[in-house]
């Protein structure tokens, strides 16, 4: 199981043909409190750098973007029922959603933990 990041702060967990992408921690605190997500339909197309899903906080709202393309799976019903999973296990239980990949080679320009942790850094 590899874990990659985006600019924008997104994580996909791969698992095969398959991944799990959500928000990261960093995202989160710079978000606030969350208090709605809306997550997109399972069997719905999402193109690298396109939007995929909307998070809102008692700050602001703001776009998730799928970080490859694919097709949704599955969309995190607890989170929709308990969007304050987003805030207290961002990566984990608070999941956002799973897609099969359609590209695996579009995973080459993410970060690892490292470089992802020296981006923050610089923010």
């Amino acid at each position: 199981m590899t874990v990659y990041y985006t600019r924008e702060h997104e994580w996909i967990r791969v698992e095969g043909d398959q991944a799990i992408v959500g928000i990261t921690d960093f995202a989160q605190g710079q978000l606030g409190d969350v208090v709605f997500v809306e997550l997109p339909e399972a069997k719905r197309q999402v193109t690298k750098g396109g939007e995929a899903a909307v998070v809102e906080s008692v700050k602001a709202a703001s776009d998730v973007y799928s970080p490859v393309s694919g097709e949704i799976a599955e969309a995190n019903q607890a989170l929709v029922d308990d969007p304050s999973l987003a805030n207290s296990d961002p990566e984990g239980e608070g999941w956002f959603f799973r897609l099969r990949l359609s590209d695996p080679g579009e995973l080459e320009g993410l970060m690892d933990a490292a470089a992802y942790k020296t981006f923050c850094d610089s923010q």
